[in-house]
């Protein structure tokens, strides 16, 4: 029986791993939950799941979730950033699934692998703001880490356990989002309800946007880069707009070898909490004589320049990941408010991350400040334009 703790839980990610742990209650258990603001969803998954201890944002919605859960319920109720390391570091638990959208994942991800805990990591920004000291970390500890995103799953199981030794490239596909054959032309007139309509997977609002610009590919670049220590030049994105090919890895003698399967989340989420071992999912393989083709091509930098910035910001290091995550979050929330247009997102990114300068030989507390202060100047970017 493996003992869960799951940083966010009611998001996409969370609520498929729930799913998933109810099909398999002889071998799963939940040891703690989590969630921001989203308190009625939290308190029906804790009346199900009955996990110790359960965190929220801040005292007001804890208070809100305590009222929500009947007087008998054995829950200890948290809040905040301690609060969410607490659920991370939870002494019943085996795993921590890192599903908290955006830079929030970090600390209580960092403090479960100091804890000793085993990690099944959803949440990308993890690795894009501090690649290095968490590999450092998941090493001196001893604990495993299972990527959880389906391209990194996909590369994974592409590698089949042989580490980094004869690779000589490492594709990561991309569907090309929702606006893959529009004019560039017609940018400024697209609106978030136009970027939430992914044409293949089902996702929260955040990682949507973004998989629109192709950031969400970049992030996964740098992420790819961490996970399997693998330098820029040789993690490759390719569009393949069915998303039937998750990722590939390219052999030094030329072979490929590719992880295939539908857009459903549920298979890269059950084979990290499994792993070594697959589940039995009720979930269909791709029907290769309907489907027909598959089709692949080079994404278009002109028209998709935030795939650019994140190679760019990869390659320069420091602390210049975490300021790009810092200022795609703060974009992609004011044009998912209307406060900034599609065609906005990428100015206020370029902008932040060429006032910022970058930093060397950086520790936690310098990735922290640099993503505050990306914060604040791409805030203030876009409160110009609102003028």
């Amino acid at each position: 029986m493996k003992s869960l703790s799951i940083l966010g839980a009611t998001g996409s990610i969370g609520a498929n791993a729930l799913d998933i742990i109810s099909q398999f209650p002889d071998r799963f258990s939940v040891a703690a939950l989590t969630a921001k603001t989203s308190v009625a969803d939290l308190a029906r998954q804790i009346r199900r799941f009955t996990p110790r201890l359960a965190a929220v944002v801040d005292a007001d919605h804890a208070s809100r979730l305590k009222s929500l859960l009947p007087s008998g319920l054995k829950v200890e109720i948290v809040h905040g950033e301690a609060g969410y390391v607490q659920a991370a570091t939870c002494p019943d638990t085996d795993m921590v699934l890192g599903a908290m959208v955006g830079a929030a994942g970090l600390v209580p991800t960092l403090a479960a692998i100091e804890a000793g805990k085993d990690i099944a990591l959803a949440n990308k920004e993890t690795l894009v703001m501090a690649g290095a000291i968490v590999m450092e970390a998941v090493a001196v500890h001893g604990v495993k880490l299972m990527p959880v995103d389906s391209e990194h799953s996909a590369i994974f199981q592409s590698l089949a356990g042989r580490g980094k030794n004869g690779v000589r490239q490492i594709l990561l596909t991309a569907s090309g989002g929702p606006f893959l054959n529009r004019p560039a032309s017609q940018f400024d007139t697209i609106t978030p309800q136009d970027a939430l309509r992914h044409p293949n997977w089902s996702m929260g609002s955040k990682i949507s946007i973004d998989s629109a610009t192709l950031m969400n590919k970049g992030l996964e670049v740098i992420e790819a880069r961490w996970l399997f220590d693998v330098d820029f030049d040789r993690i490759k994105v390719v569009v393949h707009p069915q998303s039937i090919v998750h990722s590939m890895v390219v052999y030094e003698d030329g072979a490929v070898i590719a992880q295939m399967g539908v857009p459903d989340m549920k298979g890269a989420i059950a084979y990290g909490l499994s792993h070594p071992h697959r589940l039995p999912l009720d979930v269909p393989a791709p029907d290769f004589a309907r489907i027909g083709g598959l089709t692949f091509e080079d994404p278009d930098l002109e028209r998709f320049p935030c795939l650019a910035l994140a190679y760019r910001a990869g390659e320069q290091g420091g602390t210049m990941p975490a300021v790009l995550n810092a200022a795609n979050e703060v974009a992609v929330a004011a044009f998912l408010e209307e406060r900034l247009p599609y065609s906005g997102i990428y100015p206020v990114i370029d902008h932040t991350l060429n006032r910022h300068g970058g930093e060397n030989g950086v520790d936690l507390g310098h990735i922290i400040e640099a993503d505050r202060r990306a914060r604040d100047i791409a805030h203030s970017l876009i409160r110009k334009q609102e003028r």
